[in-house]
C-alpha cells in the first residue's frame, strides 16, 4: 500500500478503531483507481509522491463520505485532473 492506515485515519479525521476494515478496503479501492488512472502497477509508483498521495486520501475520504451515494464518474474526473501532470501517455 502506498499509503498507511494511520496516516488515512488521520487525514479523515478518525480516531477510533471500529470503520478500520472499512477504511482498508477504501484505501485499496482509491489506490487501484489512482493507479489505473496512472496507467501504472503498485512496483512502478513513487511512494513519496505527494501528488499521488493526496489523490489516494482524496479518494479514500470521497468513498468514506459518500459510500451510500457516491458519484464515481465525478471522484474519477477529479482525480484524473490531480494526477494528469504525472499520468503516462499510455501503458
Amino acid at each position: 500500500m502506498i499509503v498507511e492506515i494511520t496516516e488515512t485515519k488521520t487525514y479523515l479525521r478518525v480516531d477510533g478503531d471500529y470503520d478500520d476494515a472499512l477504511i482498508k478496503g477504501l484505501m485499496l479501492a482509491g489506490q487501484e483507481i489512482c493507479l489505473g488512472i496512472l496507467r501504472v502497477e503498485e512496483s512502478e509508483a513513487d511512494a513519496k509522491n505527494e501528488q499521488l498521495r493526496t489523490a489516494i486520501f482524496y479518494a479514500v475520504s470521497y468513498l468514506y463520505e459518500h459510500r451510500e451515494e457516491a458519484d464515481h464518474a465525478a471522484l474519477v474526473r477529479t482525480l484524473k485532473a490531480l494526477l494528469s501532470s504525472i499520468r503516462k501517455e499510455a501503458f
